[in-house]
């Protein structure tokens, strides 16, 4: 059962406490991108059997098993590629607006100074599999990397037992223009997408979520490659008012349980009889999920309902937390929002489930973990993006500028910085 806290009877300890995965990983992580960087595709191929069970003949998807994967959807659920379609366009109009162009300007001094905003050549874009598949990872992870202007977009996403990918996988995959997919997961897919192999591309950057492997992994590729973010278990946090239905609230809170046993589900609210509710209503709904088994632990291990004294006490708790996803469940949420400075993404009114935000409003739901809300934000198309700057200097505003240069450069030691400005002038004005 779920655990009620009440902030002035708990332990700030307790009360901001999350659920995180211990387990350490790195020496297996560093073993497999080793052994990929040193056997390429025989690696991934003994590890896509070993980890999966998938005894494949080749690592790429076919064209055909393109064709097959809508033709399979077609025949179980023909309205299923229109709903995909439609979550596209949100995410395309949404992503569109984060397009930045470059620009140039003239400084005091009269030079030319700029900033070019170019995409990287080939982006890698990590899907999870094994109890869940994600078309809606596809669609936020790819259509970015294509607003950018990503030569290459490569998906690597793990297979099942028949050595097949989720068909809904690669019917998003097609909507959202990825270039070429591979089946194969783990740490051993992030270590090809770093350094490549005799199939899979070496790429620029790595992004989306996995598990402690795969996170791991991006650690350590790190710098060899560019990655978006270390991901972590799943997390909501509900910010909710006496006036909020318990059986909304509890499902909410369930959404992100069921996705993993570390995922954390927490309930701020300033109404003790709206957490007892909570609580009861999490006892009715958890043994009606699917993946009742996975949402049990999640919510008995790192659940937890916080007793606030009123609602700008929950928004500081969540600004605390900084929460990867943020749900404002009151009548007028928008003043609420201002008072906002750490969420991965918010969610606001009570008819705005974290769902919504999951597979169809448009925002990327590829958002900061663990706290990292702090610092960090959603994925989005400056992930796919460098800033290249660039300086020109005519004759007249170098030598407008060559004193202060060499008074820099004097203050600093670097006298050779100085000179290199300096014999420019040499000669000048007689």
């Amino acid at each position: 059962m779920i655990k009620i806290l009440k902030m002035s009877e708990v332990p700030a300890s307790e009360i901001f406490a999350r659920g995180t995965d211990k387990r350490d990983v790195s020496a297996i992580v560093s073993g497999i991108i080793n052994d990929v960087r040193a056997r390429g595709d025989e690696a991934l191929y003994e590890y896509t059997l070993k980890f999966d069970g998938a005894d494949l003949s080749s690592l790429e998807v076919s064209p055909e098993e393109f064709d097959e994967a809508i033709d399979v959807i077609k025949a179980r659920d023909p309205e299923f590629l229109n709903i995909i379609a439609a979550a596209a366009v949100n995410i395309r109009r949404f992503h569109e607006l984060q397009k930045r162009e470059g620009f140039r300007t003239v400084n005091a001094q009269g030079a030319v100074v700029g900033q070019r905003v170019i995409a990287v050549s080939k982006a890698g874009l990590y899907v999870p599999g094994g109890t869940a598949a994600y078309p809606s990872t596809v669609l936020m992870d790819t259509i970015p990397a294509k607003i950018a202007g990503c030569k290459e977009v490569v998906i690597v996403t793990p297979p099942g037992k028949d050595g097949k990918i989720d068909p809904a996988i690669l019917a998003a995959a097609k909507e959202a223009g990825a270039t070429r997919i591979f089946k194969v997961g783990g740490a051993q897919a992030i270590a090809a997408l770093a350094y490549g192999t005799e199939t899979v591309p070496k790429v620029d950057k790595i992004v989306g979520p996995g598990n402690a492997f795969v996170a791991e992994a991006k650690k350590q590729v790190f710098g060899q490659v560019s990655i978006d973010m270390i991901a972590g278990p799943s997390e909501i946090l509900i910010v909710a008012d006496g006036k909020s239905r318990a059986d909304w609230v509890a499902a909410d809170m369930l959404s992100q349980a069921e996705h993993d046993r570390m995922a954390s589900a927490v309930l701020v609210t300033d109404s003790e009889t709206l957490a007892a509710e909570v609580s009861a209503e999490l006892e009715k709904q958890i043994p009606k999920l699917l993946r009742s088994e996975i949402a049990r632990e999640s919510i008995d291990k790192n659940g937890k309902i916080i007793v606030a004294s009123d609602l700008d006490e929950a928004i500081r708790v969540a600004n605390t937390i900084a929460p990867e996803h943020l749900e404002l469940c009151v009548d007028d949420p928008f003043p609420y929002l201002e008072k906002v400075r750490c969420a991965g993404s918010v969610f606001l009114g009570r008819y705005c489930p974290e769902a919504l935000g999951d597979y169809y409003a448009g925002p990327n739901h590829t958002l900061p973990t663990g706290g990292t809300a702090r610092f960090s934000s959603a994925l989005s198309v400056d992930d796919f993006v460098k800033k290249i700057q660039y300086i020109y200097y005519d004759r007249e505003s170098m030598l407008r500028s060559a004193e202060n240069v060499n008074r820099f450069a004097a203050a600093e030691g670097l006298t050779g910085h100085g000179r290199s400005v300096m014999i420019r002038t040499e000669g000048e004005g007689q």
